[in-house]
């Protein structure tokens, strides 16, 4: 996994995206985000272990700060859902 901050990322994201590795992306120091290349076979199992409850409690947080409920949430990622397949039948 390569290291990069959000500047450097921005700067050399050709490489990035040609690249096969993923790149934890970090802003001041802080984790900003992931980037994970379109693998040719899905991620080691370590490597998901190691990372999701990095990215669980990150999510967490985040919905602490907004204040959303669960309920709230979800409801919007099943409005997502539905306008995708929405936009997908229009093709």
């Amino acid at each position: 996994m390569k290291i990069a901050t959000v500047r450097e990322f921005r700067d050399k994201a050709t490489g990035f995206l040609r690249s096969s590795d993923p790149v934890l992306i970090t802003r001041r120091g802080r984790l900003a985000g992931i980037f994970f290349p379109q693998p040719e076979s899905s991620l080691p199992i370590e490597m998901k272990r190691e990372i999701f409850p990095i990215l669980s409690a990150e999510i967490a947080r985040q919905v602490r700060t907004v204040g959303l409920a669960e309920d709230e949430v979800l409801a919007d990622f099943r409005e997502w859902r539905k306008r995708k397949r929405e936009a997908r039948r229009r093709r």
